[in-house]
């Protein structure tokens, strides 16, 4: 089984270096000029809307026939709430319950867009949802209300799923739903079959998990929904290029999501912007760095000596092997 069904990035990566892209566009870059710059990148099947911002201006019917022009495919949406300045309290959180009731209603509205666009994924990345200081919030009551507007959300259409992205901090100095154990216990409350996980690569470094524990655990309690794939430090979310700081680490999951039998888009979210990189190069590279690990995920999938190292526990033995994998020939 393959590990995934195509290749989906980071929209706004395309803003970059607007003005000797666009030549003479006497305006800001719209979606499908983003659309229409990221279909350039060799190998890319598919982009994510955010919502509300990449709607603006536009009808789901434009939507769909610039993405049709561009030869690219919808792949979900993801609902930003951090464009409305009355949400830095919180979203699902927020103290002020007819905040929480706006929070919940965009929301909605952003699953009638995506079912109108064809799409069936759409994420909540709820970075909003947190807090600063000791003695701010209602822990439990912060915790019912995000369960309650979950559960109202999922409820809404049952043929959209839901994926819950998680991170430990930012902008908040604490998240609501920090790490895999947070989450999926908020899955488990729920307990609608349309609510899921994302797993971000470098969400989960800086959460101090292991990227492969984290998708064997989602595949053991709930639905394994999104993949985005980075890298990073592990101190921050870096969204660096793919394989570029943990190699070994990423090949593993990839080795998981085969094994969970994962075939959905893989999606780069990383950040050219920040340091100035062509964001089409960027994304090649992204996808050929993934294509070469995802070469050397299949060949350790079913390998028999690596299986029964990791079966003994045997590091020294494992790692051998993967390494060989990566390197070729070891020396004695």
């Amino acid at each position: 089984m393959s590990v995934s069904s195509g290749y989906a990035a980071r929209l706004n990566s395309f803003k970059i270096d607007t003005n000797n892209y666009w030549h003479g566009l006497n305006r800001k870059p719209n979606t499908l000029d983003l659309v229409a710059r990221a279909a350039t990148v060799k190998g890319l099947t598919a982009v994510d809307l955010n919502y509300p911002d990449h709607l603006e201006g536009f009808s789901e019917k434009e939507i769909v026939e610039g993405l049709r022009k561009s030869g690219v495919r919808l792949n979900g949406y993801a609902m930003r709430y951090y464009t409305d300045p009355g949400f830095k309290l919180g979203a699902f959180t927020h103290p002020d319950a007819s905040v929480r009731r706006n929070a919940i209603d965009i929301t909605k509205r952003g699953l009638d867009s995506l079912a109108t666009a064809g799409g069936n994924l759409m994420t909540l990345w709820m970075g909003q949802d947190g807090f600063d200081y000791a003695f701010q919030i209602d822990y439990r009551k912060a915790w019912d209300d995000t369960i309650a507007a979950l559960n109202e959300v999922a409820k809404h259409n049952p043929k959209i799923d839901i994926a819950i992205e998680y991170k430990p901090n930012e902008p908040r100095s604490f998240s609501l739903m920090p790490d895999i154990g947070t989450t999926l216990l908020a899955v488990k409350e729920v307990g609608l079959k349309n609510l899921g996980v994302t797993l971000d690569f470098a969400h989960v470094l800086y959460a101090d998990e292991m990227p492969a524990c984290a998708a064997a655990l989602v595949a053991r309690h709930s639905r394994l929904l999104g993949v985005h794939l980075n890298d990073g430090y592990g101190k921050r979310d870096d969204g660096l290029i793919a394989g570029s700081v943990h190699p070994i680490q990423t090949i593993e999951l990839l080795v998981a999501l085969k094994h969970i039998g994962y075939n959905g888009i893989l999606y780069f979210d990383t950040f050219p912007d920040t340091a100035g990189i062509d964001p089409v190069a960027e994304c090649e590279t992204n996808i050929a760095a993934t294509e070469s690990m995802k070469k050397i995920a299949n060949r350790l999938a079913d390998h028999p000596e690596l299986a029964e190292a990791i079966r003994r526990q045997d590091s020294a033995k494992s790692m051998a092997i993967v390494q060989k994998a990566l390197f070729g020939h070891l020396a004695p």
